[in-house]
């Protein structure tokens, strides 16, 4: 089954940048898309941005359009979450997250379209 093993995360400041890793191992299925997924305390997980592994398509929520970054390295099955401009609502544990069906195609954004996900890394974002 494999595994993900995220890396990145920890303390920012408000306006401040971090980078999320996220590779992929021991898989052999198909991967069709890497995402990320972030869920603050009390509150429900959320969508952030996801990748197409083969043309590179992009998703974001729009909280987050114009400030993060989402690219992958197809050679390491890995994702990257470049974060920039960062705001105290960021803070959440961030989740990496694989696509190995192509049922994802029909709902980038939901969880559910997701197959694999990572142990999650904390992000705080100080104002």
């Amino acid at each position: 089954q494999g595994q993900l093993v995220e890396s990145g995360g920890g303390l920012a400041q408000a306006g401040g940048s971090l980078r999320l890793s996220c590779a992929a191992s021991g898989r052999t299925s198909t991967t069709y898309a890497m995402g990320w997924f972030r869920q603050a305390p009390g509150k429900e997980r959320e969508f952030v941005a996801t990748i197409t592994m083969d043309n590179g398509d992009t998703y974001y929520t729009d909280a987050v359009k114009g400030r993060f970054t989402i690219s992958r390295d197809n050679a390491e099955n890995a994702v990257y979450l470049q974060m920039n401009s960062l705001r105290p609502e960021d803070t959440a544990v961030y989740y990496c997250a694989v696509a190995t069906h192509p049922y994802w195609y029909t709902a980038p954004r939901l969880g559910g379209s997701y197959d694999y996900w990572g142990q999650g890394t904390q992000v705080t974002v100080s104002s």
